[in-house]
């Protein structure tokens, strides 16, 4: 009698649990995401997490530092960001580690249509718009100093530069405000495909060559929810996969959900083609990027990470076996 009532008292509890972890509902990541065309197939995990097993919360922001601040404040588990805000927020004491890198490129120099503008060397004398701490300031310095001009926010340097938010750069450029601009995507697509642009360079020829975009997590999450972080990752690698292997499914997402419908077919196109969706990243990528970023002072790091610390690919390689990625 006394064993009957401890197995009925045993399967109560368990099933009480289970009841209890339906009622739960499915582990949360907060993720950190930013709104441009590149960064679509991370916001696209969200819609496919049910099936990985996880609710994914997305918060976005306005630029790469903001996720790091989020993430020093404890509000994210993941954020993604171009590669120089990582380095800055790691030297900075952010307690973050990059797990995967999820588009390529996504910059190009754009001048006025008015000017035409062909090299870097044509800045001589004008005002060059970037914004203030992203990868594109990062390239533009680079790309000065090889060009051998001289740079300043003041009057008086070869080039003076004009720090904007990306989404008052293309204004600042159409009202003649600003004589070129570094500039991401969709943005610099819509200013060529609206005539008020042109492609002076894609900035790929400095050490860095095409910036890899950085999915970061907190080392609590990457280290302490190891389970849930192995589920988001599979989940970040499917997403991804689905937007590499079915363009159309990609377009009207990042179009239509992403952007509320402000883009075009074309602008989509081509800002997708100069910042393909990926997965990779590599230590020595991170490494020279932070190398660059000291030589240009960007960031301004009192103590420069070293990549190998703090670069680990092992829940990408093994998500990307699972699903059969190559």
């Amino acid at each position: 009698m006394k064993l009957k009532l401890i197995g009925s008292v045993l399967a109560a509890v368990v099933f009480s649990g289970s009841v209890q972890a339906q009622a739960q509902g499915p582990e949360i990541v907060r993720l950190g995401n930013l709104k441009f065309a590149h960064y679509g197939a991370v916001s696209y995990i969200k819609e496919i997490a049910p099936k990985c097993g996880i609710k994914v919360e997305e918060h976005m922001f306005a630029k790469g530092l903001d996720v790091m601040q989020a993430i020093i404040a404890g509000e994210l588990d993941v954020g993604t960001t171009a590669s120089e805000a990582a380095i800055s927020g790691r030297a900075g004491g952010a307690p973050i580690v990059v797990v995967a890198g999820f588009a390529k490129g996504g910059a190009r120099l754009v001048g006025r249509a008015d000017l035409k503008l062909k090299t870097v060397k044509d800045l001589k004398g004008k005002k060059v718009g970037v914004t203030r701490g992203g990868i594109q300031e990062v390239l533009l310095l680079a790309e000065l100093q090889q060009a051998g001009l001289t740079v300043s926010d003041q009057p008086g340097k070869d080039v003076q530069l004009v720090f904007l938010a990306y989404a008052d750069l293309n204004q600042a450029l159409l009202g003649k405000n600003i004589d070129a601009m570094m500039q991401s995507e969709p943005q610099s697509s819509q200013a060529l495909n609206k005539g008020f642009g042109n492609e002076i360079i894609k900035p790929y020829d400095t050490p860095i060559g095409e910036p890899i975009r950085t999915m970061v997590m907190t080392e609590k999450f990457y280290k302490e929810k190891r389970p849930l972080a192995e589920k988001f990752m599979r989940c970040f690698v499917e997403a991804t996969k689905t937007f590499i292997d079915q363009p159309a499914v990609a377009e009207k997402y990042v179009r239509e959900v992403v952007f509320k419908g402000q883009i075009t077919s074309d602008d989509f196109q081509d800002a997708i083609s100069n910042s393909p969706y990926s997965y990779d990243i590599t230590p020595e990528h991170i490494q020279t990027t932070t190398d660059v970023m000291v030589k240009t002072g960007v960031g301004k790091m009192a103590k420069p990470p070293v990549a190998r610390d703090w670069v680990k690919t092992d829940l990408l390689d093994a998500a990307k076996k699972s699903l059969n990625v190559k």
